[in-house]
This record gives structure tokens, sequence and C-alpha cells, in this order.
């Protein structure tokens, strides 16, 4: 009891865009972490299920997706990775997913993404953040360590698969996810690397080089050939900037969605939540679209942009 209405006082005092302290963050962190370990590298989930893609600290456009696809834990969510950089409250938006974790494990999924990543962080915004609000690399320290025990997918019904980026050359079975050594930081290459860093490419065959100097890009028949060996329907990812908040690829074997309306508060476009309600005989699935929070509900303090790379 005394558990929960703690959570519940930090639940709400993030919900109100305002800082945990320090010594919160840590008791936070450390049940997370207890929790996440539970949790295997494919984390099995039932349908019905809203998915969402990048949030990447866009803390009032988080709201404005809460508000639109309905509150924890009254609606079960699966968060495909890239909750912190770029935006202006990384932290405000990792801790409330992080808290909403802990307090509804069961109703809140959260995957790892390419930022939740040590190296990315200290360039993207998220060490700097931690640094301005809190004094110290403390809190970002504890969550990069959380940050390693994300998991590295999902599974839906066992028929949709759920990861960040997207296939790897080196991933010939879903077994295969389930046995990479997932509690480290993320590596330059290999199959954990391609998961969080690939993308899917029309005019690629099976595989090319990727322009992020990470990962692959993957193609229509490495597609077919890894969902009709594994039973699998489709996969779902995230990680690509995609104007419309959805795209689907390759015959809708593949579908990218995106969270981040007017990411980085300058590129304009809108978002979008995919609300699956399971298989059965075909797919049953809509999609929710939104755009930023009103400029009255968010207050965008001025910081130096964070550095280009491939969006």
């Amino acid at each position: 009891m005394g558990l929960h209405s703690d959570l519940d006082r930090q639940i709400d005092k993030l919900r109100r865009c305002e800082l945990i302290t320090e010594d919160e963050v840590h008791m936070l962190c450390i049940m997370a972490r207890d929790v996440l370990m539970e949790e295997g590298n494919v984390h099995c989930v039932s349908s019905p299920v809203t998915i969402c893609g990048d949030i990447h600290g866009q803390y009032y456009d988080l709201m404005e997706l809460f508000e639109i696809g309905g509150d924890v834990p009254h609606r079960p969510y699966l968060f495909l990775g890239d909750y912190v950089d770029r935006g202006f409250y990384s932290v405000e938006t990792f801790l409330l997913l992080l808290a909403l974790k802990v307090r509804y494990p069961d109703r809140m999924i959260l995957i790892r993404g390419n930022h939740e990543s040590r190296q990315i962080t200290q360039v993207y915004g998220f060490y700097d953040e931690c640094l301005k609000k809190y004094g110290s690399a403390h809190v970002w320290h504890l969550c990069a360590d959380v940050f390693d025990y994300l998991p590295l997918g999902a599974m839906i019904d066992n028929e949709v698969l759920c990861v960040h980026g997207g296939l790897s050359p080196n991933l010939h079975t879903v077994d295969d996810i389930r046995a990479i050594e997932r509690k480290v930081e993320v590596p330059h290459k290999g199959l954990m690397c391609d998961l969080l860093w690939s993308d899917p490419e029309e005019t690629a065959e099976r595989w090319a080089a990727s322009p992020r100097g990470a990962g692959f890009l993957f193609g229509a028949q490495a597609v077919d050939e890894f969902t009709s060996s594994n039973n699998v329907s489709m996969i779902c990812r995230a990680h690509q900037l995609v104007m419309e908040g959805f795209k689907w690829h390759f015959n809708k074997r593949v579908l990218t969605i995106w969270s981040a309306p007017n990411y980085c508060y300058r590129c304009g476009n809108v978002a979008s939540l995919f609300e699956f309600e399971g298989m059965a005989s075909t797919p049953r699935y809509h999609f929710k679209m939104f755009t930023e929070a009103p400029a009255e509900c968010r207050g965008d303090p001025a910081r130096p942009a964070a550095p280009e790379y491939f969006l």
C-alpha cells in the first residue's frame, strides 16, 4: 500500500511536468530494474494493445497521446523506444513512463530504442538535460543502467513482432533475439545493434548498407524469408520520421509508427497511435492521428539545437 501510494504521488507530480527528487529517481530505477529483469528479450503481449513510436522527450505531446489514446491502466500500451533526446523534457518523459511501468507492469510495455544508449544520449541532449536539472550526472547514470534492462522486442499474440528498428542479416529466428545478452551498452554492430538501427527500404532486394552508419537497410525478400520461416504475420517498428504519422511497407507486412508530432518542434509532421485489436482471419486495427500540444499547454525552454543526424 505504501509503495503504491509513493508511486502514485510521483506519477501525479510527473504528470504536472515536475521533477521528483534524486533519491526518488534512485529508488524508482531500482524498482524498474527488478520489474524489467523478469521480462524476456522478446516480451509476450496479448491484444488489444496500443502501439506507440518515438517520443523523444516531447513531454506535452506525450500528454496529447494519452488524451487521445486513453490513460494507463485503462488502456494497455506498448512503446517502441526512443523516449529521450532532442525534445526539451526527456527527463520528465522517461521518468513518467518508467513510473507507470513499475506501477502497472502489465499495462505499460517499454522496449529499447537506439537512443536508450549511453553514447547517443551524451550527444543528443539527455545527458546535458540531466546535468542541468539535477546538477550532476547521477540521474543520467541511473537511467542509463535501466536502459540496459529494457527488452529488445515484443511479440503480440505470437504473430506480430515489434522492434525499434528492424531486421538483421544475423536474425534467422525469433529465438536468436531471445539468446542475446541484452544487459549491455548497445554495440556498434551485430544483431542487437541491427534490431535498434535498421530501416526498411523498398529498393533493396535483401540487404544494403545503411546511411545511418549502423544497422542495415532491409528489403522485401529479407522480410519474406523472416516472416515465413517464423510464422510472423507483420513487423511493427518505429525509428523513422514519417510525415503522415505511419507508413506501410512491403504490402503491409512492415509498419512504421511515429508518435512525436512536429518532431524537434520544427518538422511539421503529424503523429499516430496504432490500436491493434488482434489478427483472427485478418488483422483488426485502426490508427489515431494527433498533432502537437497547443502552444498554451507547453513551455518550450530555449536551448541550443542538438547536432543533426538522419531523422
